[in-house]
C-alpha cells in the first residue's frame, strides 16, 4: 500500500503552498513544510506577501520557488481586513494560474488566515487537483479576540471556515484542539485531520555565550519573541512590569521584547505612561543568532496572550521555542498552553497582572526550579514536539489526500 501511494506521490508531486499572513522563508512553519516537502520528492511553489524584508517578486531558494505578491498595508480594522484579504485573493489567483501553467499544480496546500483560499482550491478541484487545509488560525475567534463583537462579520469568518472544510481532501491542524474543530465544527472525517504541531527544527536553535550588557546592569533579564498585536496580551505584560515596580518594589530586572506589530507603537507609549520605559528594551524583529543571543541571557521567557476563545485553543510558538533553549516560562493558564509546556511552565491566573507579576518574582528568585523547570522543557522538545517528530505526520496527510 505504501509503495502506491509512494508511486503516487512521485506521479503527482507539484505543490503550490499559498499563505497570506507572513512572507517566506520568514513565516518558519511554512518554510519548514515546504522543505519537508521538497526533501520527501516533491516539487514546491509558495505564493506569499511581500514584507520583513523578502521584498524581491520571484526567488528560488532551497530548490524552492518563491512568489510573492505585494501586501499595500497591514490592516488593523475589521474593513481593512476585507481590503488586505481581497487584494491578496486577487494575487493569489493569479499567481496560482500563472504556476499553474509554468510549474504546473497537483495540489493546492492553503494556510489560513484568511479562510478565502478554499475558492482558488474550489476551482483547481474542478480540474481534478486536491486542496489541502492547513488550519493555522481560528478565524471568527480571532476576529472576536480583536474587535470584541460577534456581529455580521463574525458570522461570515465562521462561514467561510466551514465552507473551506468542505472543500478541503484533508485537513492539517496544529494541536489536538483545533483537530476537534475540523471534526465537530468542520464536519471533516476524523481520518482526513492530521495534527502537525509547530515544532522548532532544533538544528538551527543554539544556545548563545550570554550578553551581560542586556541585563542593563540589573540582576535579571526576562525575554520575549513574538508579534505585537491586541491579542498577545502585552498591555498585561507592562501592568505586571508596572506592578513589580511600585507594589512589589522590584528593579532587579530587565525586560528584553523582541517583535513588531500594529501595537508596537500603543505599546511604547504605554510603558511611558506606566513610567517604566526604563525597564524595556523594544528591539523590533531578531533572527538568527542576535535572537538566540537575547533568548540565551534571558533568566526567565514570558507567554501574556490573554486568556480567550482563540488562545485557550491555540498553540504559541514562542513558548516551544523558549523550551527548546531551556528556559522555564511564565505565562497566562491556557488550555493549549498547559498542554504544550506542562511542568516546564508556571501559570497564573486568567488575565491577572497582578498574579502574572507575583509568578515571574517567585520564578526568579528560585534558580533551582528554573534549572529543573528548563531541562523539562527542553525534554520535551527533543522527545516528542521537535520539527523531525511531525514531518512523518504532515507526508501521511499527503498521502492520504491522493487516496
Amino acid at each position: 500500500m505504501r509503495d502506491k501511494a509512494d508511486r503516487v506521490i512521485r506521479a503527482r508531486n507539484r505543490v503550490l503552498i499559498i499563505v497570506e499572513n507572513l512572507p517566506c522563508p520568514f513565516d518558519r512553519r511554512v518554510w519548514q513544510e515546504a522543505n519537508a516537502l521538497k526533501d520527501a520528492g516533491y516539487m514546491v511553489s509558495i505564493i506569499c506577501p511581500k514584507g520583513w524584508g523578502y521584498d524581491a517578486s520571484y526567488e528560488c531558494l532551497n530548490g524552492i520557488h518563491i512568489y510573492r505578491h505585494p501586501l499595500p498595508f497591514e490592516a488593523d480594522s475589521a474593513l481593512g481586513y476585507a481590503l488586505e484579504y481581497s487584494n491578496a485573493l486577487f494575487w493569489e489567483l493569479f499567481l496560482a494560474m500563472r504556476i499553474s501553467f509554468t510549474r504546473g499544480v497537483d495540489v493546492i496546500h492553503a494556510c489560513n488566515p484568511p479562510d478565502t483560499i478554499f475558492l482558488i482550491g474550489a476551482l483547481f478541484k474542478l480540474a481534478g487537483k486536491r486542496f489541502i487545509f492547513d488550519h493555522h488560525d481560528l478565524n471568527p475567534e480571532l476576529y472576536e479576540a480583536k474587535f470584541g463583537r460577534r456581529d455580521i462579520w463574525y458570522r461570515l469568518l465562521g462561514l467561510l471556515e466551514r465552507w473551506t472544510f468542505r472543500t478541503a481532501d484533508v485537513s492539517i491542524a496544529t494541536n489536538q484542539s483545533f483537530r476537534q474543530i475540523a471534526v465537530e465544527r468542520g464536519v471533516m472525517d476524523p481520518d482526513k485531520v492530521f495534527v502537525v504541531r509547530s515544532g522548532p527544527d532544533l538544528s538551527k536553535i543554539n544556545l548563545s555565550l550570554p550578553r551581560p550588557e542586556l541585563r542593563k546592569g540589573r540582576k535579571f533579564l526576562v525575554g520575549y519573541v513574538g508579534v505585537i498585536g491586541k491579542q498577545e496580551g502585552m498591555d498585561l505584560l507592562l501592568h505586571s512590569i508596572e506592578h513589580m515596580r511600585t507594589a512589589m518594589g522590584r528593579t532587579d530586572c530587565q525586560f528584553v521584547i523582541v517583535g513588531d506589530g500594529t501595537e508596537l507603537p500603543s505599546l511604547q507609549r504605554l510603558a511611558a505612561e506606566l513610567d517604566i520605559q526604563d525597564l524595556i528594551d523594544f528591539v523590533g524583529r531578531k533572527t538568527g543568532s542576535e535572537l538566540w543571543e537575547i533568548l540565551s541571557t534571558a533568566d526567565v521567557c514570558v507567554s501574556p496572550d490573554r486568556v480567550n476563545a482563540m488562545n485557550d485553543k491555540s498553540t504559541m510558538n514562542k513558548v516551544i521555542e523558549y523550551m527548546a533553549l531551556g528556559k522555564p516560562v511564565v505565562q497566562f493558564d491556557l488550555t493549549e498552553g498547559r498542554h504544550s509546556a506542562g511542568e516546564a511552565s508556571v501559570y497564573a491566573a486568567a488575565n491577572d497582572y497582578r498574579d502574572f507579576a507575583l509568578k515571574l518574582c517567585q520564578l526568579l528568585d528560585d534558580p533551582g526550579r528554573r534549572s529543573v523547570m528548563g531541562e523539562i522543557g527542553r525534554a520535551r522538545v527533543e522527545g516528542e514536539l521537535a520539527w523531525h517528530h511531525q514531518v512523518p505526520v504532515l507526508l501521511a496527510a499527503y498521502r492520504k489526500a491522493f487516496e
